[in-house]
């Protein structure tokens, strides 16, 4: 069996308004451009798919207008669902004002994504099969009634199955008693810079990457996302690597570390050693800033023609999945 990146977390409705400036307090400003899109874990999702690995979505959806635009999303990139609707509420939203320097402020309305059950993580485990790698994102272990249950289901994963885990912007207000379970499980730890700050304490990445890695149970590994300087790759026995990252103009940074995320999941899902895949995740980050949109991550024949030229562009060469 192919192995599958399963994200176990939200996929929502993405309101993104662009203004000149955020208003006052009880003021108000005339956005210049509105659209709505499929956001949360799409876009990790969307990544792991477009470079031919089998993706599934184990997270709740809602009947309504924003259920209706996230399984249409999914369907389109030919990424299942494994729960059903809930039938009595409709998934839920961000709203995302971006002013004219490019700050993103978001505010989140949840909805069926934080109604989850013992029931559907129980649908989920049955689910999962020996080389799975689930995803895990900061943003539903913050969630009071998820957390819990999404904890334990990290700490109950069968062996073979592999686990991700994305901490998040949230991972201050995660009680240590959901998070020390997940990390005590986790095989790979997917950080930003501010991220692995909020956790260790360290401004530096590097520091910070060998600070999680002592964190994770022996044989984890941890990544840390530098932006344009890639990322640092470390192991709980090993200092930390620094894999480089690509210089481009950037354009719009948003669901960068997504496409990340979900570039590494898929080509360790192929077979690529860690830092091969870590190098083909830089290499699908910067492709992603160089276009507008949240989910921007390349397909497998754009990801080659990036890294024209590199042992791995030969190797996405080949079709994998699609």
């Amino acid at each position: 069996m192919s192995r599958r990146v399963v994200l176990a977390g939200n996929v929502i409705a993405d309101l993104v308004i662009e203004v000149p400036a955020l208003p006052e307090r009880g003021g108000d400003v005339v956005g210049s451009h509105t659209g709505t899109t499929a956001g949360g874990g799409f876009n990790m999702l969307a990544a792991a798919r477009r470079l031919g690995t089998e993706a599934v979505y184990a997270g709740l959806h809602g009947t309504g207008p924003y259920g209706d635009l996230v399984r249409a999303a999914l369907a389109a990139e030919g990424i299942t669902t494994l729960l059903p609707a809930r039938a009595d509420i409709d998934t839920g939203f961000t709203v995302a004002l971006v002013d004219s320097g490019g700050e993103r402020t978001f505010v989140t309305s949840f909805g069926a994504e934080a109604t989850l059950t013992p029931g559907d993580t129980a649908a989920v485990a049955a689910h999962l099969r020996p080389g799975d790698l689930v995803q895990l994102s900061g943003y539903g272990l913050a969630l009071p009634g998820n957390g819990p249950l999404l904890s334990a289901l990290a700490a109950a994963l069968p062996a073979g199955t592999t686990l991700c885990l994305d901490p998040g912007p949230l991972v201050a207000d995660i009680p240590e008693s959901v998070l020390s379970p997940v990390l005590a499980r986790t095989d790979w730890l997917s950080a930003n810079a501010r991220e692995a700050r909020l956790m260790t304490g360290h401004e530096d990445p590097r520091s910070a990457a060998a600070a999680l890695g002592r964190r994770l149970a022996p044989g984890a590994g941890v990544l840390v996302r530098a932006d344009k300087d890639g990322c640092w790759l470390a192991a709980t026995d090993q200092p930390p690597v620094h894999v480089p990252g690509f210089p481009v103009t950037a354009i719009d940074s948003n669901g960068a570390g997504d496409a990340h995320v979900g570039a590494f999941l898929a080509l360790l899902a192929e077979g690529l050693d860690p830092v091969t895949a870590a190098r083909g995740a830089n290499a699908a980050a910067a492709c992603a800033v160089t276009r507008r949109g949240p989910a921007t991550a390349p397909d497998r024949a754009e990801l080659a023609a990036f890294l024209s030229g590199d042992p791995l562009a030969e190797r996405l060469s080949l079709p994998r999945g699609r």
